[in-house]
């Protein structure tokens, strides 16, 4: 085992410097992609449609302080925001809307959070493969230059090493772009989805108050 590992270390060094910087990018977006998935997952267990009827059938008999407690008993990004509209209950219709959207500023970037980075790993991980495999081929060239000078010929064996060891640098490039930008893209996929929860039920919570208003 130990002797599997020693040669994976000696292979992947064969890439470079910079393949121990795509290496710590590997990394970065592996734990993120962890971190995002067991936070995606641990929402998955609040039932969304079943707490907002509920806290819906509560201010629709005028029973705030029950809905509320719907809200504190199910901390999540969307009970957090529309509780904050049933605090503004007895306030005017702008206010109430005011006041969810000013929670959803600071509810939607938890849902966001460090897929930034993750696109920009995507990104710049093929670019950094790219330059490490430009920077073997000319390193390879360099060495046709002085075996054409001191021998006067080039043996393909003295240049194919550093051009395949060039191309370990793009491969894992490629590697982490993929496996980033799928994971990026699914992410946003969620977020949007839950946005466009938080959305209707505010919309739906800001009609049933302005019909009790109206009563």
């Amino acid at each position: 085992m130990f002797h599997l590992i020693q040669k994976s270390i000696i292979f992947i060094s064969r890439g470079g410097w910079l393949i121990w910087v795509l290496l710590g990018c590997s990394v970065v977006s592996l734990a993120i992609i962890i971190e995002r998935f067991i936070f995606f997952l641990n929402l998955n267990r609040f039932n969304t449609l079943r707490l907002m009827q509920g806290i819906f059938k509560y201010i629709k008999k005028g029973k705030i302080k029950e809905a509320l407690k719907i809200c504190g008993d199910n901390p999540y990004y969307i009970t957090n925001i529309v509780g904050e509209g049933i605090c503004r209950y007895s306030e005017p219709k702008e206010a109430i809307r005011e006041a969810m959207e000013n929670k959803s500023l600071y509810e939607i970037p938890k849902l966001e959070k460090n897929l930034s980075f993750l696109s920009t790993l995507a990104h710049i991980s093929p670019l950094i493969g790219l330059l490490g495999t430009v920077m073997g081929l000319v390193k390879s060239f360099y060495v046709i230059e002085q075996k054409a000078q001191s021998a006067g010929m080039v043996n393909p064996s003295d240049i194919a090493g550093g051009i395949w060891e060039a191309l370990l640098t793009t491969v894992a490039g490629l590697c982490i772009a993929i496996v980033s930008y799928l994971a990026y893209n699914y992410f946003v996929y969620k977020v949007n989805m839950y946005i466009l929860e938080a959305e209707k039920a505010s919309t739906e919570l800001l009609e049933i108050v302005l019909e009790n208003q109206k009563a």
